[in-house]
């Protein structure tokens, strides 16, 4: 009987180990939960169980915590404190090395685990080398019988966003041939650019950037945007950014709209008519992203404004409207529509490019 009872005993402590090294939780209805608290924002707090995976509880809703492991408190007061914690009734008891430290729930800003903090130290100074993310996207498309076109459309994304900064590299390019058309080349458009962003506070932020553009439809050979400003982060959560910049902009462009002639006095030696323009000009820019169906689905809307200031009534204007739907870790599927708009085209060129894209996006993080 003896044995059957430490038996019992053994059994039932082995059970309760899992417990007895997790974090525990009791909310205000007097629900326990335990699990590993591993981060919170003074509103939430989020703790991951190995029965429920990731459980987001309200902070005001809690009555206790009590922790093993070490936990990294943020105070609204600017202060930090490292160690376990215990508390209840409003007020945290932080076991800190140099003794127990008290602090009101109210004035919690920040938990962290030891995982997330180094994340978060990562990620103030990832290296130029680390911390991309971004996408290829690829569509092809071939037609044979009645038309003979073959169409492809390339474009990678790449962003290194730091809690301070982000940079911004894209390039892309459309190539569409038509066999049984004169001329065979019917669109070709490649976009490349660069672009830097610096937090001046929370909500206001410095830019500079970098794009380059030649497009075959507008006889554009190549135009050069250097660009710099500031910008408010009018909406900045994990599931919507909305960001509206403004500033000046250098362009310089050139145009070649003419045949090719042979001078008569010169033989085999070519010349083109064509143009070249240099301007300053305002920008205006509208960033826009949200996720659908918690990240499955990204919606992003580009606005660009660029007015003329040394020809008034002359502008420029981007718009860019796109998807990208996961379909598993690394693929999804992406649409794009763009409208290129130049007020004063050369002659014989169409002011408006509307070009819509679709194909498969490839994801990358490093």
């Amino acid at each position: 009987m003896l044995r059957i009872s430490r038996f019992a005993i053994l059994c039932a402590l082995f059970a309760a180990a899992p417990a007895l090294f997790a974090d525990q939780v009791t909310l205000k209805n007097g629900d326990r939960l335990t699990g590993t608290i591993v981060k919170s924002d003074g509103k939430t707090l989020l703790l991951k169980t190995d029965f429920a995976g990731d459980v987001t509880l309200k902070f005001d809703s809690i009555s206790a915590i009590k922790t093993d492991k070490e936990l990294h408190i943020s105070t609204s007061d600017k202060k930090t404190l490292v160690g376990p914690v215990s508390g209840s009734d409003g007020k945290l008891q932080v076991a800190t090395k140099t003794g127990p430290v008290e602090v009101p729930a109210g004035n919690v800003a920040l938990i962290r685990s030891d995982d997330e903090e180094a994340a978060y130290q990562k990620s103030l100074h990832p290296g130029l080398l680390h911390g991309w993310n971004g996408g290829a996207n690829v569509g092809f498309s071939l037609a044979r019988g009645n038309s003979e076109t073959s169409n492809l459309a390339l474009a990678i994304n790449a962003v290194h966003p730091t809690l301070n900064d982000k940079t911004t590299i894209y390039l892309s390019s459309i190539y569409t041939n038509n066999d049984l058309a004169t001329p065979t080349e019917v669109a070709n458009l490649v976009q490349g650019g660069i672009r830097y962003d610096h937090n001046l506070t929370p909500l206001l932020f410095a830019f500079v950037s970098a794009d380059f553009v030649s497009n075959a439809l507008q006889d554009l050979d190549l135009r050069q945007l250097y660009a710099g400003g500031l910008g408010w982060h009018a909406i900045k959560s994990d599931n919507t950014m909305l960001d509206l910049s403004g500033g000046l902009d250098y362009t310089h462009e050139t145009y070649s709209n003419g045949t090719l002639i042979t001078p008569p006095t010169v033989p085999l030696t070519y010349t083109s008519y064509g143009v070249t323009n240099r301007f300053i000009a305002l920008t205006f820019e509208e960033d826009f992203m949200h996720k659908f169906d918690k990240g499955t689905t990204v919606l992003t809307e580009k606005l660009n404004f660029l007015p003329d200031l040394s020809d008034t009534g002359q502008y420029q204007g981007t718009f860019l409207l796109g998807t990208v739907t996961k379909l598993g870790k690394w693929l999804g599927w992406q649409n794009q529509f763009s409208d290129i708009y130049v007020s004063n085209p050369p002659v014989g060129t169409k002011k408006n490019d509307l070009i819509l894209t679709t194909g498969l996006n490839f994801s990358f993080t490093h």
